[in-house]
C-alpha cells in the first residue's frame, strides 16, 4: 500500500476506485466499503483509493473536543487499511483552512483532478465537505459530468446492530469488548510502554506491567478487569488486565495494568500492547490485600477458560 501526506504527490493510479472518510475502528461496516472497491477495481482492471484526514475534523474544528476519543491510533488505521488490501491511501492534513471547502469543491479538487476516478464508494450514511454537506446525489450528478459511477454500500448489521464506529466508542466505554470486537472484526487493543507501577501486585503474587499509552485521544475501555492477550517481541501471551484506579490501595490516577499468564521477564521502557478479549467484572474495593488475591485467583482461573 503507498501512503501520501499531500494530494499532489499522487500520480498514475490506474482507473481509481475512491472512497472519502475518518474510518476511525477499520471495523467491519468499512471493510464491507472496502470489499465493494475491490470487487469494483477487479472488473476494471482498476486501483483502490482511501482518503481520509488527520487530524481528525472534530478535533480541528472545536466540536466536542471533551469527549473526543478514538478507537485506533492513526499508526493502527494504517495498519489495518494495508491489511484490508488497499492500493494507495492518501492523508490529507485537515485544517480550517480545508474545512472551508464546499462538498463540490473538495469533490472536484481533490478526487476528480488528481484521480480521474472510474468509480466512488460511499457507505449509507457518508456525509462530507463544508457542515456535511455533500451527499450521494450531489456525487452521483458529478459523476454523470465527469463519467464516474457512483455506488452506495448498504449498512452492515451484526446481531441486530449497525455497525458504525459511535456505536463500537460507546460499547467500549461501557466494557462491553466482547460485542465491540464483534463490530470491529478483531479485538481492541491498547499499545503503550511498560513504566513503574507501586509492585503491590508482586508482593500478593500477582506481579503486573503497568503501561503508559502516550496518546491522550486514544478511547480506553471502561474501568475493569478483562481476559486479554498481550503482544510482547513478536510473541502472544495470555493474561488479565486491570483498567481503573486500583481502590482497594486508594489510587486517584487511572492505570491500566495487566498480569501476564506464565511470563518473569524484565520489561520496563519496552513497549507492549494488550488485545481485550471479554470483561470479567468491574473493579471493586476489597477490605484487604488477601481479599483482592483470593479474587484475582477467580480472576485468572476465569480469564483462562475465556482465553
Amino acid at each position: 500500500m503507498k501512503v501520501y501526506k499531500n494530494i499532489k504527490e499522487v500520480k498514475g493510479v490506474k482507473n481509481a476506485v475512491v472512497t472519502t472518510g475518518t474510518f476511525d475502528g477499520v471495523h467491519l461496516g468499512h471493510r464491507a466499503v472496502f470489499n465493494v472497491m475491490k470487487d469494483e477495481a477487479r472488473k476494471i482492471n482498476g486501483e483502490t483509493v482511501v482518503i481520509t484526514f488527520f487530524p481528525h475534523p472534530r478535533f480541528v474544528l472545536g466540536l466536542d473536543t471533551e469527549s473526543l476519543k478514538f478507537i485506533n491510533t492513526q499508526q493502527k488505521k494504517i495498519s489495518l487499511m494495508e491489511q484490508a488490501g488497499i492500493d494507495h491511501l492518501i492523508i490529507i492534513e485537515f485544517t480550517k483552512e480545508f474545512a472551508k471547502n464546499s462538498s463540490e469543491t473538495f469533490i472536484r479538487e481533490y478526487i476528480i483532478k488528481p484521480l480521474n476516478p472510474k468509480r466512488v464508494i460511499i457507505g449509507h450514511d457518508h456525509h462530507f465537505g463544508r457542515n456535511r454537506h455533500g451527499s450521494y446525489e450531489l456525487l452521483y450528478n458529478l459523476g454523470k459530468e465527469s463519467g464516474f459511477d457512483v455506488i452506495k454500500v448498504a449498512p452492515l448489521q451484526i446481531d441486530a446492530l449497525t455497525v458504525s464506529s459511535t456505536k463500537i466508542r460507546k460499547l467500549l466505554e461501557e466494557g462491553n469488548v466482547h460485542l465491540a470486537n464483534k463490530l470491529l472484526g478483531y479485538e481492541y487493543s491498547i499499545t503503550g510502554m511498560v513504566v513503574h507501577g507501586n509492585g503491590i501486585g508482586r508482593t500478593i503474587g500477582y506481579p503486573t506491567a503497568n503501561i503508559e499509552v502516550g496518546n491522550e485521544y486514544k478511547l480506553i475501555a471502561a474501568n475493569g478487569v478483562y481476559a486479554c492477550r498481550v503482544d510482547y517481541n513478536g510473541v502472544t501471551y495470555k493474561g488479565m488486565a486491570n483498567i481503573g484506579f486500583r481502590p482497594t490501595i486508594n489510587q486517584s490516577t487511572l492505570t491500566i495494568e495487566v498480569n501476564i499468564f506464565d511470563f518473569d521477564k524484565d520489561i520496563y521502557n519496552e513497549t507492549i500492547t494488550i488485545s481485550f478479549v471479554d470483561r470479567l467484572r468491574s473493579e471493586v474495593k476489597f477490605n484487604s490485600l488477601t481479599e483482592l488475591k483470593n479474587q484475582l485467583t477467580l480472576d485468572k482461573e476465569k480469564a483462562q477458560e475465556i482465553l
